[in-house]
């Protein structure tokens, strides 16, 4: 299977502080991969760091045989994109604004996700509640045709009903040659988007595993896998 992301003994810090340490990972190719870990564990900075938002580090990231930033930043579509929008501007002047930075964003692929999610697109951004914020952000990152996306946290303060549309508008959207990398802390809510799952702990990658594997060899769903072993298989009983 063709791997779309390479991580080889990825170093990082930030102000003195290491983030990440040595950490090595594959990503194959229209795969949806869960990204899990604890608060602080590195999920976000990992993203930064594959998106090329975040410099600075040692080691090497490879996406699609791409390691330079320019060439990265062409294959990835990452959900930080409202960090520099212009919070008065209305929605559909944000859109508009995409189909000139960027020459693969398909203005008909959002236009669908965002009826899918019952997005008013004439609101303003710095009316929208957390739920549809994150739905825009969605929207906006899934309507680009890149091979790598990256959903960092998409279901953060999002009712469950819209979850469950965010979710079905990917399942529905995906192509087979698409990969998705998502983090979540709470893991029941992707656990049956992914075909396997990344786990970062103690500054690296402590385990990588399909989906499948986890509940036929090791007869676990996904989140008692994780939660195994981030405590070590400890419980309260």
């Amino acid at each position: 299977m063709t791997e779309v992301l390479q991580i080889k003994n990825l170093t990082y810090k930030l102000n003195l502080v290491s983030i990440l340490d040595d950490l090595t990972c594959t990503i194959p190719a229209g795969s949806i991969v869960g990204l899990l870990g604890a608060n602080g564990a590195g999920k976000t900075t990992l993203m930064r760091l594959i998106s090329g938002v975040a410099k600075g580090f040692h080691g090497e990231i490879s996406v699609n045989q791409q390691t330079s930033v320019v060439n990265r930043k062409q294959q990835i579509s990452f959900s930080h994109q409202l960090d520099g929008s212009d919070r008065r501007a209305r929605l559909a002047q944000i859109v508009h604004d995409y189909t000139l930075l960027y020459p693969d964003f398909s203005a008909t692929q959002f236009q669908q996700l965002a009826d899918f999610l019952e997005l008013d697109l004439h609101q303003r951004l710095s009316k929208l509640s957390k739920g549809n914020r994150n739905k825009f952000i969605v929207a906006l990152t899934l309507a680009r045709q890149v091979p790598l996306y990256l959903l960092d946290e998409p279901f953060d303060g999002i009712d469950v009903m819209s979850r469950k549309k965010i979710i079905a508008s990917i399942l529905k959207w995906k192509s087979e040659t698409a990969t998705i990398l998502i983090s979540d802390h709470h893991v029941n809510d992707i656990a049956n988007l992914l075909d396997a799952v990344v786990i970062v702990k103690d500054k690296h990658v402590v385990a990588q595993e399909q989906a499948d594997t986890i509940r036929e060899k090791y007869g676990e769903s996904i989140e008692d896998y994780y939660e195994n072993l981030y405590t070590g298989g400890e419980n309260d009983d």
